[in-house]
């Protein structure tokens, strides 16, 4: 009997426009912003490549990638196609006469860039950004932009929860342009890079390029603060230095003049640590154990897969979160785009970021044997081109996200996933960015080195003992699912560990989980807890939210009751006198 085809339900998120103009409305790196700049998102034309021959297959709405819905292609790239995708534009006037710079958010797999017939440049990798300084290859006028994108899901590479056979807790996998495509105009001798290191009184702020002599201007309530400097590297002290938390996200905003060069930026004032209270050592912020209530982030949405259909599925997803309580968001095995960094850092959303994991993935060895307790089993192997490949990607996600104040925490692997060498891996990541803490394998495979003790616990009971060396972090717990009617991507299909039939059953296990077992973990000296999750995702219904979110199923009251029992909890289990700092 053949077996019937899957029914899957097309849903649509609030944040839908009718194109991709509205990713041209927000400056897409408000960390290093420039006036002169210019949005290449919208329509382009769109072939695929096969054989060496093209054919045409339609416009496209960038950034969405081709699997998605939005964009107006909805078809999958077999692994030995190329989309190649075409766009039309000329500059605008405050680009003309200037140094210009073709900046990609993030295109996956591996791509090939020409303007005007010409090469410009090639990129591996499917989740950092990357640019190439196209003003040798402009024309007047018009300007043809060609890209072509080859994305065979190489498992030596990030790939994330992309699955060729989705299904489950593995998702639709995507291809292509899938982060916003931008032209920026500079002089000739420009900033090419900023790198901010603060503490609780300074932010230590380091340039790459430039003139030498610079003039810093802070903007405050009060006026703005110029200070002129000779170098690559200023020490700014404000002040009455107001701190970041989750609780008052304090950002400082300046403007950096040198030469020619005007460039927007801001920085917050924090410092993360380990110190111990009780015996027990906890995640600090800004010098004093604070409680991480979060929950797993896997930023997937109904309409674009792996992007929002505009910044404002970003901004729904910090501020949703925080009406329900929570402070921190576990970025699962994906790098976003700047903004969603950008409205944390602004809204006070503590982020504990993971690396995107390679390498192949196994049900036996990674997820069944360690769930029924078997968690110090040999490692995966990882040849050259794949260590090498993680290295890379890992150091420059660390590059790329080093000025943002919320990201507190990295994980290196997730559940074994493509884990090799972990103890040589963390001391390479530790010596790269200090600065934060570092879990090196979150879940189980535990090894030697790492800042955090994490555990995964969804079958069992939630049970911690007191360590004095290292912060006890639930990183991931609960998964408890309630499908909600015409809002469920598929509705033959539920995944999760255990299954709530409404709302009222869904926040009522989730109370007695925390209260019965979360709130005891946190006297026995838990700091932090990572539950399952943001949003439905696919066949997931363990989501606070809908995939398309358009229903909360979760009570604001309720939720923000709960999160003031846990943060009472911790207070009273932390609070002590004299602390000692590890």
């Amino acid at each position: 009997m053949k077996k019937p085809m899957p029914r899957f339900c097309r849903l649509q998120t609030p944040f839908e426009a009718p194109t991709a103009e509205s990713w041209s409305e927000v400056h897409p790196r408000p960390q290093m912003r420039r006036d002169s700049w210019q949005s290449l998102c919208g329509t382009w034309s769109l072939a695929l490549e096969h054989g060496g021959s093209e054919t045409a297959v339609g416009e496209i709405a960038v950034p969405f990638p081709p699997e998605s819905r939005i964009s107006g292609i909805e078809r999958p790239l077999a692994p030995s196609d190329a989309w190649v995708y075409r766009k039309r534009f000329a500059l605008t006037d405050d680009l003309c006469g200037k140094n210009v710079l073709l900046h990609f958010g993030a295109v996956d797999q591996r791509c090939e860039v020409w303007l005007n017939g010409k090469p410009v440049g090639e990129h591996v990798g499917g989740y950092l950004p990357f640019s190439f300084d196209i003003t040798a290859c402009l024309q007047p006028g018009e300007n043809e932009l060609k890209v072509a994108v080859y994305d065979p899901l190489d498992p030596a590479l990030g790939y994330g929860k992309q699955c060729r056979k989705r299904g489950g807790m593995w998702y639709t996998p995507i291809s292509g342009i899938w982060q916003p495509v931008w032209l920026e105009g500079v002089p000739q001798n420009h900033i090419r890079s900023l790198r901010i290191t603060p503490t609780m009184t300074s932010a230590a702020i380091e340039t790459v390029g430039g003139a030498l002599e610079k003039t810093l201007v802070l903007h405050t309530d009060e006026g703005d603060l110029s200070y002129s400097y000779t170098g690559d590297r200023f020490v700014l002290s404000p002040k009455s230095p107001k701190l970041w938390s989750p609780e008052s996200p304090y950002l400082y905003r300046f403007t950096l003049l040198s030469g020619d060069d005007r460039v927007e930026s801001y920085f917050a004032l924090r410092t993360v640590s380990i110190e111990t209270a009780r015996g027990q050592a906890y995640l600090c912020l800004n010098g004093k154990p604070h409680f991480f209530h979060g929950l797993l982030d896997q930023g997937y949405y109904s309409d674009g897969i792996y992007l929002p259909a505009s910044p404002e599925g970003y901004r729904f997803d910090v501020l949703e979160m925080k009406r329900l309580g929570f402070n921190m968001l576990r970025k699962h095995i994906k790098i976003e785009p700047d903004l969603f960094y950008y409205y944390c850092d602004l809204y006070g959303m503590a982020v504990f970021q993971d690396l995107v994991n390679s390498g192949k993935y196994s049900f036996f060895y990674d997820t069944a044997l360690p769930t029924i307790g078997f968690k110090r089993l040999p490692q995966h192997r990882a040849d050259k081109r794949r260590r090498a490949a993680f290295y890379r990607e890992a150091e420059a996600t660390v590059e790329t996200l080093y000025n943002h104040p919320s990201v507190l925490c990295y994980t290196i692997f997730n559940e074994g996933w493509g884990q090799f060498d972990a103890d040589n891996v963390y001391a390479r990541m530790k010596t790269l960015d200090p600065t934060r803490l570092w879990d090196a394998t979150s879940g189980w495979f535990w090894k030697k080195q790492s800042d955090i003790s994490s555990e995964h616990v969804y079958f069992k009971k939630i049970r911690m003992k007191k360590s004095p060396d290292r912060p006890q972090v639930l990183s991931e717990f609960g998964g408890y699912a309630c499908k909600i009617e015409n809002h469920s991507f598929n509705p033959d299909k539920t995944y999760g560990y255990r299954k709530l039939a409404t709302k009222t059953e869904f926040q009522t296990a989730l109370a007695e989980l925390y209260r019965s077992e979360v709130i005891p973990a946190i006297h026995s000296g838990l700091g932090a807890a990572v539950l399952t999750q943001v949003s439905d995702v696919e066949d997931e219904t363990n989501g606070l939210v809908t995939y398309d979110r358009q229903v909360t199923k979760v009570e604001p009251v309720a939720m923000q009751q709960l999160a003031a029992e846990i943060f009472a909890a911790f207070a009273e289990t932390t609070a002590e006198e004299k602390r000692g700092s590890l």
